[in-house]
């Protein structure tokens, strides 16, 4: 196999990993609260059921996989690329953050505010993706609509247990 096509599949495959780790990261603190802490919780009348949000957290970071894929190998030697990528990261970090500040805090208002800057970070990282690739950044749409609606999710949970 040629060098450019397994640094192809090593970029592929890492931005598998850190988006799967971001995923699991967000798990240790959502699994325990789950059954626990949440289900004490009010919720608005337009909460998903609990079994919806794995499978469209999985297509999700399927998106985001590619998307991250896309911008990475028009390479690393551009600022902008670069600049696209640590936005991609610090937005997967915000992520992960909003799990434990939600469930792991047990806190609506922490999640609240937490998931408000993660809105800003997505939004950047998907204009900073359209720069580059159109295609990786119309794969972060669907993530951005549904933090968006999370967000709402959020608001609406912290006023109905404050």
């Amino acid at each position: 196999m040629e060098r450019s096509r397994r640094v192809e599949i090593a970029k592929l495959v890492s931005s598998l990993i850190l988006c799967q780790l971001a995923g699991m990261t967000g798990l240790i603190f959502t699994k325990p609260a789950i059954f626990s802490w949440y289900v004490s919780l009010k919720k608005p009348f337009f909460t998903p059921p609990d079994w919806m949000f794995a499978p469209v957290w999985i297509i999700l970071y399927i998106l985001m996989v590619f998307a991250a894929f896309l911008v990475w190998r028009k390479g690393c030697h551009q600022k902008q690329t670069r600049s696209a990528l640590i936005l991609f990261g610090v937005q997967l970090i915000l992520n992960a953050l909003w799990s434990f500040m939600f469930f792991g805090l047990r806190s609506p208002l922490a999640g609240l505010i937490e998931i408000s800057i993660l809105s800003v970070a997505i939004l950047l990282t998907l204009q900073s993706f359209l720069q580059i690739s159109r295609v990786a950044g119309l794969l972060l749409i669907p993530y951005f609509l549904w933090v968006a609606f999370a967000s709402g999710l959020n608001l609406s949970i912290w006023v109905l247990n404050r």
